[in-house]
């Protein structure tokens, strides 16, 4: 049997396919991701009819490092920038208000959007290679469980998906918490790989329930 190629191979493969439009699963920090770039309105589509995920929904985009987060935000208020310094790269999301670089069919049509800095050398490779942020949604059919290897992906979205990056199992296993600093009350969306205790202690109070 032929080996696979490295990872290094894999990657420059995919950061091709994603620059012609096509769409990759990768792994993660957290758990396998499905990415596309965000300006290519057919690969939105693509990651989207994919999924099954309804286009109500708003996709998560990934970027490299923390001055990123301000090409995707209109504003970035400074308790945002206190979490990210704590817990970024790593398995929190931040809910910002979205800038005008967002397109409306990543957002879903709304007014924020979703981001986060994995810890993960592929996906950073992936991100930098593209020149961009990339969508970072889970490699997942909706609602169904989020895979950590690529066997699973290969299982819910078998050959919807132009190329799947084989980098091993994921090392967190479970998804990032979600938390919504776009307002004055900073709001737990989804509890995930960072307690929720912890990032209170950031805040200096209570969060929010969504």
């Amino acid at each position: 049997m032929p080996s696979e190629p490295s990872i290094e191979k894999q990657i420059q493969l995919a950061l091709e396919i994603l620059k012609q439009g096509g769409i990759v699963a990768f792994p993660t920090d957290t758990v396998y991701g499905l990415g596309a770039d965000p300006l290519n309105t057919q690969a939105v589509e693509k990651i989207y009819r994919v999924k099954r995920r309804p286009q109500t929904l708003p996709l998560p985009l990934l970027v490299a490092d923390k001055p990123d987060l301000s090409k995707v935000a209109a504003m970035v208020p400074e308790l945002a920038w206190q979490l990210a310094e704590h817990f970024l790269p790593g398995g929190l999301t931040l809910v910002l208000t979205k800038g005008p670089w967002v397109p409306s069919i990543v957002s879903a049509g709304g007014d924020t959007i979703a981001v986060r800095i994995p810890n993960h050398q592929i996906t950073i490779a992936l991100i930098q290679g593209l020149g961009a942020p990339i969508i970072g949604t889970s490699a997942n059919l909706s609602g169904k469980p989020s895979p950590v290897t690529a066997r699973e992906v290969r299982e819910q979205l078998g050959k919807g998906v132009d190329l799947i990056i084989d980098g091993g199992r994921c090392p967190g296993g479970l998804e990032s918490t979600v938390i919504d600093v776009s307002s004055n009350v900073p709001v737990l969306i989804r509890a995930g790989a960072v307690p929720r205790r912890e990032i209170e202690k950031v805040c200096g109070f209570p969060l929010g329930k969504s």
